[in-house]
């Protein structure tokens, strides 16, 4: 396991993303799934051994990877990464060279921690931003997902329009590195920056 980002919130202090290992991570990856709030990761019914197999693919994969996310160094929310070009979005939007797709889920706590959610998507842009050949990243949600669309609003996001994915229908949203670092400059939205328990982008 290696720590391949690491960001201070001024806030709530330290984030950092690791390397995902799936057998070790399989137990806490299989909770958060699973859980009522995790319905649109639409892994509801799959058991730990389902979560392995799922992991080990996308550890596989070429343009797939996934990563567990670290909260004051514990774990606290899980982020893949993918070229939507060839995963995700194949034929299905106007890919252009630097795009780079996103999920993220944070894990199920009983406390909502203020602006928990916000400094997660804020982490995780930043990750991919961090990356030169970063030109945007590109998001595919379920249209009923709103709180994750006013999440991604909040962070610099624009909708393209919906899309029909076979799993779901899906509101395509993109952001550019301005886009990002513009929305990154006024105070958080205290409407947008509660935790989302659960919530997938």
């Amino acid at each position: 396991m290696s720590v391949v980002f690491t960001r201070v919130d001024d806030r709530l202090g330290a984030f950092a993303l690791r390397t995902l290992e799936p057998e070790a991570d399989a137990p806490l990856l299989h909770g958060w799934v699973t859980h009522p709030k995790a319905a649109f990761w639409l892994m509801q019914d799959a058991d730990e051994a389902q979560v392995i197999e799922e992991y080990r693919r996308i550890a596989a994969h070429p343009h797939h990877d996934a990563y567990l996310g670290l909260w004051r160094g514990e774990p606290a929310f899980l982020a893949e990464r993918y070229d939507p070009a060839r995963v995700e979005l194949v034929g299905l939007y106007d890919a252009q060279p630097g795009d780079v797709g996103m999920h993220f889920l944070c894990a199920p706590a009983g406390d909502p921690v203020h602006g928990f959610t916000r400094a997660v998507i804020t982490t995780v842009m930043a990750w991919l931003f961090a990356d030169p050949a970063t030109e945007r990243v590109v998001v595919e949600p379920d249209v009923r997902n709103t709180a994750v669309h006013a999440l991604n609003a909040a962070v610099g996001f624009a909708v393209v329009g919906p899309i029909a994915k076979p799993e779901k229908d899906a509101l395509l949203s993109v952001c550019t590195r301005a886009q990002f670092q513009a929305a990154a400059r006024p105070a958080a939205d205290p409407a947008s920056a509660t935790r989302t328990e659960g919530a997938p982008a």
